[in-house]
This record gives structure tokens, C-alpha cells and sequence, in this order.
């Protein structure tokens, strides 16, 4: 996974779960002293319109790193990030389709279980994913740096390009 698409990513994450929490907690946790108010915070439209738009872009990078990262470490077998990737990617499948389903529901009657999967495949997502992020960091950590003058072939890389030599010149050399 490139350096780009991991920071997308995470920023992405870090913006979708917090306008999801946020417009949970304004929408079921506040009550407003208005009797005759449609919001019960004055920001729940814009935080739930940043939640909307946030997440397409999350999908989007989400599907970038399916190709660059998840399809090479499904063939893959024994790495010790494996189950906190599967249960990430389960629960962000779920929170993408109800999230989606929440929007274009044909029958009012599944809101309120559509609400509840995505809230909690949501809340788990943002735990596992973390979950999954911390053991990366500590792996990164334990495992071996490869030298300066080796790439990740083993092979040995040449020092120098066509500027400097590696070499001193012959008639250097020769005053020696």
C-alpha cells in the first residue's frame, strides 16, 4: 500500500466516523427545548452533509487499497494482521450498504433497523479498524529494517550513478 492512499485512507476514516458519531449523538442524544424544532442541534445538517460527502470519497479510496492491499493479503496465509483485516473489511461492507439502504430505502418501516446495522457495523468498524492499525504499527516495529545498500530483492544496490563513481578515477589512482 502506498504512503498516499494509507493517509487518505485514515483521514478519510478518521472524517466519516467522526460526522457519524457526531450526528448520532445531535440527532438521538440532544433534545431540543424547542417544541417546534426540526433539528435538535442547529449544526445536525451540516454535520450529516459532511457525513454524506465524506463517504464516497471513503469508498472510493476504500476500493484503491481493495486492489492494492486486501487482494494481495487474502492469497496470503499465517500473517498476524489477518483477522482484524476480515472483520474490517466485514464490517465495512456492512456499514457501506446500509449506509447506502439508509438513503434509498423503498419502505419507511426499515429505517430503524437500517439505522441500527449501520450504527453498530459503524461503531465496530472504527474499533476494529484501530485494532487493526495498532498491531501494523507494532509489527513495523519488530520486523527487520532492510539495509541502506540492499533493496527488497536482496540484491545489492549500486552506489553511485553517473555523476559520482564508486570507483576513484585511474589517475587518481595511480598518484597514490
Amino acid at each position: 500500500m502506498k504512503r498516499w492512499e494509507r493517509w487518505t485512507f485514515n483521514a478519510l476514516s478518521v472524517a466519516v466516523v467522526v460526522t457519524g458519531f457526531a450526528y448520532l449523538w445531535m440527532k438521538y442524544a440532544l433534545e431540543s427545548s424547542d417544541p417546534f424544532a426540526v433539528v435538535n442541534h442547529p449544526w445536525q445538517t451540516s454535520i450529516l452533509g459532511l457525513h454524506v460527502v465524506a463517504s464516497p470519497a471513503f469508498i472510493l479510496i476504500f476500493g484503491i487499497i481493495f486492489n492494492s492491499h486486501v487482494m494481495k493479503k487474502l492469497s496470503a496465509t499465517r500473517l498476524p494482521n489477518r483477522r482484524s483485516g476480515f472483520a474490517s473489511l466485514g464490517t465495512f461492507a456492512a456499514m457501506v450498504v446500509s449506509g447506502y439502504l439508509l438513503q434509498v430505502s423503498p419502505r419507511e418501516t426499515w429505517l430503524p433497523a437500517l439505522v441500527v446495522v449501520h450504527v453498530i457495523s459503524g461503531a465496530v468498524f472504527s474499533i476494529v479498524y484501530a485494532a487493526h492499525l495498532v498491531i501494523s504499527a507494532r509489527l513495523a516495529r519488530i520486523r527487520p529494517v532492510p539495509a541502506v545498500n540492499e533493496t527488497r530483492k536482496g540484491r545489492r544496490r549500486r552506489r553511485g550513478s553517473l555523476l559520482t563513481r564508486t570507483r576513484p578515477h585511474p589517475a587518481v589512482r595511480e598518484m597514490a
